[in-house]
């Protein structure tokens, strides 16, 4: 059964074009660009699975002691009970805009086009910051292969890293402009790369653990204690745990973006995001009890909590477990997960603004699919432009601001996910009678799913409230990552109403069409 089936073929006009099933319409992207392994491939490099444990190993070891790898399950399973509603959905819509579509689906114009705002808007952050993290680490291996102290610091000059910064960026915006094609080539590769290093780093931790060397006193034993999310000491340190473990699981819904594009539309995205999620967990697993098994998690010399180096884990740690002469992997690794990352998080906003330009809730023109390459090439550059204003504006006036953008960036994810997890259960509220499989996978999954990351959400919310969230900065004694994170929501908001005048037609229903599907037997 597919209720989709209406993409244009070349030259055909995508707005004011016939409405499919309930509005829903083709957008003109390259269909059968990429199969199951592609699309596996694009989700796991989205979240920058490297880039990840080198910048929150140390943070959430910090927060939850040995505890940390039972902490990276508790982030998982929203997440994977999220990606049910995704698969869900997808099976029947399986429509480039996700989220935002699938919300206006299940509870029309006005929460649909936040979601999609909520999407936008944090891939935007997160674009900024992967640029920014790849510019720190390219100049950091140059140093590292030069072995000069002086090329390591031109990272620290703000014209050589907003220049160099610049050029990732316009670089990840030429190649995301020319297709998946290109996109899953140098995926395949990059990805390859960090999931080797990081099976090399487990298997020379391990080796180290209990070896007796003075460096690694701090080494512990296996226990599967750390397994136990309950043994955390406080509820605080758990819920701030979570929020760190979640952004870790962040992206693999890029998959779901290409979905137009994805050979076997309506099942392959979704099976590839559950496959993205179970290499995701399992790296992250391996990689932290290995670490934890090699250098504890204290707060003294190589602990993965020291105050020093918990920014950045495997700086500190590649020389002493991998050696100098392999411990320069490390940095490529996370140089590539950070470039690979920065290339595909491109999909998801490109794609998401292309699908509310086509359903007439963004301006038309980025609406328009490039002839050649059948890309939403307007949206990618404007993403692109977007990505690097940000970045430039911020860096220069404030980066206290910039940071706490970053920390904001958790209350997005929540906010969107969540919403398309309970748009699932409600969507298919006729359905969750028919059989145990469609309660389970359309209802339970969804709505616990959706509780758990509106419960982070909250707790979030509230903890933004104090100054001493993030960068420590405040506005008239409120956390300035509160007014930010609530000021982004709320700008949403402001460009929603001036969308609705110039719009009036989406938000009164009459494009995209708020329904209840009918029972439907599957194929």
């Amino acid at each position: 059964m597919t209720q989709l089936d209406a993409r244009p073929r070349a030259g055909d006009t995508v707005r004011g074009s016939a409405p499919a099933d309930g509005g829903v319409r083709g957008k003109g992207l390259g269909g059968n660009s990429v199969g199951l392994m592609g699309s596996a491939v694009i989700g796991v490099s989205t979240v920058a699975p490297v880039y990840c444990l080198t910048s929150t190993l140390g943070s959430t070891a910090g927060e939850v002691g040995v505890q940390m790898p039972a902490v990276f399950l508790a982030g998982f399973l929203p997440m994977l009970l999220v990606a049910f509603a995704y698969r869900e959905l997808n099976k029947v819509m399986p429509d480039c805009g996700t989220s935002f579509t699938w919300t206006v689906k299940a509870f029309g114009p006005r929460v649909g086009w936040m979601c999609g705002w909520g999407l936008v808007i944090a891939t935007i952050i997160v674009l900024s910051n992967l640029a920014g993290v790849a510019t720190s680490y390219f100049w950091l291996l140059a140093g590292e292969v030069t072995n000069s102290a002086s090329v390591a610091a031109l990272d620290d000059n703000k014209l050589v890293h907003i220049t160099t910064c610049l050029a990732l960026i316009a670089a990840a915006t030429a190649i995301s402009y020319r297709g998946m094609t290109a996109t899953k080539g140098i995926q395949y590769a990059l990805v390859g790369l960090q999931l080797a290093v990081l099976a090399l780093f487990v298997t020379m931790a391990l080796s180290k653990a209990g070896s007796g060397d003075a460096s690694f006193a701090t080494s512990l034993d296996f226990s599967w204690s750390w397994l136990n999310p309950f043994a955390v000491q406080s509820f605080a340190a758990f819920t701030a745990g979570l929020s760190l473990s979640i952004f870790m699981f962040w992206g693999w819904d890029a998959c779901l973006t290409a979905n137009e594009e994805t050979t076997g539309s309506e099942k392959t995205p979704g099976r590839a995001a559950l496959i993205a999620m179970v290499v995701l967990v399992g790296s992250y697993l391996a990689t932290g009890i290995a670490a934890q098994m090699a250098v504890g998690s204290g707060t003294s010399g190589l602990g993965l909590a020291n105050p020093e180096t918990s920014d950045n884990v495997f700086a500190a740690l590649a020389g002493p477990v991998m050696g100098p002469g392999l411990g320069v992997l490390l940095f490529v690794a996370v140089l590539a997960s950070a470039a690979a990352s920065l290339q595909t998080t491109f999909i998801p906003v490109a794609r998401t603004v292309l699908a509310m330009s086509a359903y007439e809730a963004m301006p038309a023109l980025y609406a328009k699919v490039h002839p050649r390459f059948k890309t939403p090439g307007r949206a990618t550059i404007t993403a692109g432009i977007g990505t690097g204003v940000f970045y430039t504006v911020m860096t220069l006036v404030s980066e206290h601001v910039l940071v706490d953008t970053i920390y904001a960036l958790g209350l997005m994810i929540c906010f969107y996910y969540a919403l398309t997890a309970f748009a699932c259960a409600w969507y298919f509220r006729a359905e969750l009678t028919r059989s145990a499989r469609d309660l389970v996978f359309k209802g339970l999954f969804p709505v616990v799913g959706g509780l758990l990351l509106a419960a982070v959400f909250v707790k979030t919310l509230y903890d933004m409230w104090d100054p001493a969230y993030g960068s420590g900065s405040s506005v008239l004694g409120v956390g300035s990552v509160f007014v930010i994170g609530v000021g982004l929501l709320l700008l949403g908001v402001v460009l929603m109403v001036a969308m609705e005048r110039r719009s009036p037609a989406f938000f009164r229903g009459e494009v995209l069409t708020k329904e209840t599907p009918a029972l439907v037997v599957e194929d």
